[in-house]
């Protein structure tokens, strides 16, 4: 499963600091707007303890980890939806991922350019969203006039459709974000198929030191409900390499807030985590949330889908205090579960197929 999450915000605002820091990859970071032309992608794997503690219970001999993509992209200005800056390559490359990081510069280091006027958080998000807006509403349109012929020849699924995108092109003309109004489930879906830039979930990052994020900024965004995380980006790059008892005498938090990031990422696009272990190796495997234990199957291995049987199931807490499968089959921890059981968040699991 390919998962993408673009890295956004205003030029000089740390997207190629942070970049780095989440691939250790080394990327173009210069003084200038626009230095990050072509996206730099990186594949990281996602920090879980699971796979550490039930490698050492197994005796594994590899450990595979989730894996997610995060895709450094140019800098956008305003009226990039108009062509401004890089907008129209900026925003193509957004549409190809699933999901959004908003990275919003707190900081006020005088040797960094600032292309605004003054650090103004909400100013910085209003002109993203503004510009995604715009585009969105340029896409609907285009979309809309597509669909007038089959409206008018009384084709229902176009007529659906397109009371939809009309209800769409309505918020998008106020300048609001899609993904924060409220779509029935089929509604979502007619959005997300055409990839609307709002509709993508997305998080915010608020970058600077602790004393440089104002408290009444995170307040307002927890009362919106906007998923955030505070972090010195440059910091965390230059502390990337140092070992836990090193950052803690250095003031930080033991655990690099890049992994705090990339699991809140993940979570972001409705992610659960399923296991298998054994001598061979302990892997993490990644499916949507809600899915069945067959479809967790297909995950794995194709076949194992077209021809599953049952699957014998244990979360990875109880295999681990039960210390094996041996132990856990004798107090009765391991469930057989048929295809119609959906799978869990931490489930380890053995798939019976005839395949």
């Amino acid at each position: 499963m390919s998962l993408s999450v673009g890295i956004v915000g205003l030029p000089n605002v740390g997207k190629s600091t942070l970049f780095q820091a989440i691939t250790k990859k080394q990327v173009d970071c210069a003084n200038y707007p626009f230095c990050t032309i072509d996206p730099n992608v990186g594949v990281v794997k996602v920090p879980d303890e699971r796979v550490e503690k039930l490698a050492a219970l197994s005796g594994s001999a590899k450990k595979v980890y989730a894996t997610m993509e995060f895709i450094d992209i140019a800098g956008l200005v305003k009226g990039a939806s108009q062509g401004e800056g890089l907008g129209n390559k900026f925003l193509a490359n957004i549409k190809e991922t699933d999901a959004i990081l908003y990275i919003l510069r707190c900081f006020k280091n005088e040797k960094i350019i600032n292309t605004q006027t003054e650090i103004n958080v909400l100013d910085d998000k209003e002109i993203l969203d503004t510009e995604m807006a715009l585009k969105d509403l340029a896409m609907a349109d285009k979309i809309i006039f597509g669909l007038e012929k089959k409206i008018r020849a009384n084709d229902k699924e176009a007529e659906k459709e397109g009371g939809v995108l009309k209800k769409a092109r309505d918020f998008l003309e106020k300048g609001l974000v899609l993904i924060d109004q409220n779509w029935e489930e089929e509604e979502a879906k007619i959005l997300n198929s055409h990839q609307f830039l709002t509709m993508k979930p997305r998080l915010y990052l608020l970058n600077g030191g602790a004393d440089e994020i104002p408290e009444n900024i995170k307040d307002l965004f927890k009362k919106n409900e906007w998923r955030f995380l505070t972090m010195d980006t440059l910091i965390e790059l230059e502390a990337i390499d140092f070992s836990g008892e090193e950052r803690i005498s250095l003031g930080l938090e033991k655990e690099p807030q890049i992994n705090a990031l990339i699991r809140e990422s993940y979570q972001l696009l409705n992610l659960i985590t399923f296991l298998t272990t054994g001598e061979d190796e302990t892997r993490a495997w990644t499916l949507k949330k809600g899915k069945t234990i067959r479809e967790a199957a297909g995950v794995i291995h194709s076949d194992f889908e077209e021809r599953f049987i049952r699957a014998d199931v244990i979360n990875w807490q109880d295999l681990l205090e039960a210390g094996g499968y041996e132990k856990a089959r004798e107090k009765g921890l391991i469930k057989t579960e048929g295809k119609e059981y959906i799978a869990q968040d931490g489930d380890v699991v053995v798939i019976k197929s005839d395949a």
